[in-house]
């Protein structure tokens, strides 16, 4: 084999092996999103998010969560983080939200965020977080899995560290539907038609038992959904007449069968339109 075969062998392997990702300078942001194929954490220049007083509502989860982020930012000791329950009542926006009111004073703070499909590579993230001179909240939205998906085996990495431990400076915060990551009617079929059902779904099931904070959401009611638009509205210096605003807002979560934060938010955009006042900024 000559040398110009080999050459071009060596120029093929280097093109099915990308070179390793460089050293990221998180200067540059405060929030990074994870990309594979190529390895890069691209950095975000304006994180959508909501300010933390207007998430109304969940006030347990909102002081838990702030107070456990605020010793992880202090370089104390923080528990993983579970957000589970009903949907559109503002999980991922309050990871966002307290991510963002902690950043004055904890400049060194840095938001990750990982695509589940993407927790496979999750080890060669944590590679390139373990010895930045800065603290990482790594952060998993609509987390869940179904009965085939060997994704969850990865996740144990972030959690449980294996043999070198998690990283000092990165704490992980999942947000998902399902308390235990898993439908509640897979876990019974399985229990119901394996060999040894104890031990068919344990290992998945006790995923969800490795985050230190388990913290619900649950469906708000009418006084709480009012609340939130209202709140939206003062935020924005909206000026409506509260009777048509309530009657409106009723209206629109019966048509869409549902009440939650997502839906007042989507409601107050209508209404913001109809009195053309921009949100952005």
């Amino acid at each position: 084999m000559n040398e110009t075969t080999l050459t071009r062998i060596a120029e093929a392997l280097e093109r099915m092996s990308p070179a390793p990702l460089a050293s990221p300078d998180f200067a540059t942001a405060s929030a990074f999103v994870w990309h594979v194929a190529p390895d890069r954490l691209a950095p975000v220049a304006e994180v959508n998010r909501v300010d933390l007083d207007l998430l109304l509502g969940i006030d347990r989860a909102r002081d838990t969560l702030l107070e456990n982020s605020r010793r992880f930012a202090r370089g104390e000791a923080a528990n993983n983080a579970l957000l589970w329950g009903a949907r559109g009542m503002g999980k991922s926006s309050l990871v966002k939200a307290i991510h963002g009111a902690l950043l004055e004073d904890h400049g060194d703070l840095k938001l990750v965020e990982l695509q589940r499909e993407d927790l496979p590579s999750v080890a060669r993230l944590l590679n390139h977080l373990r010895h930045a001179p800065y603290r990482f909240i790594l952060f998993c939205d609509d987390l869940s899995f179904s009965h085939d998906d060997e994704h969850y085996k990865s996740l144990k990495a972030v959690l449980d560290g294996g043999i070198e431990g998690r990283p000092e400076n990165v704490l992980f915060f999942a947000t998902s539907n399902r308390r235990h990551l898993m439908p509640r009617d897979m876990i019974e079929n399985e229990r119901s038609s394996a060999i040894n059902p104890s031990e068919a779904v344990e290992e998945k099931v006790s995923l969800s038992d490795r985050f230190g904070l388990w913290l619900g959401f649950h469906p708000c009611d009418q006084d709480e959904y009012l609340a939130m638009i209202s709140g939206y509205c003062k935020a924005h210096g909206l000026e409506v007449d509260p009777e048509i605003m309530r009657a409106e807002a009723i209206e629109w979560q019966a048509t869409r069968g549902a009440r939650s934060g997502r839906v007042a938010w989507q409601f107050f955009t209508d209404l913001a339109g109809r009195h053309g006042v921009s949100l952005r900024g």
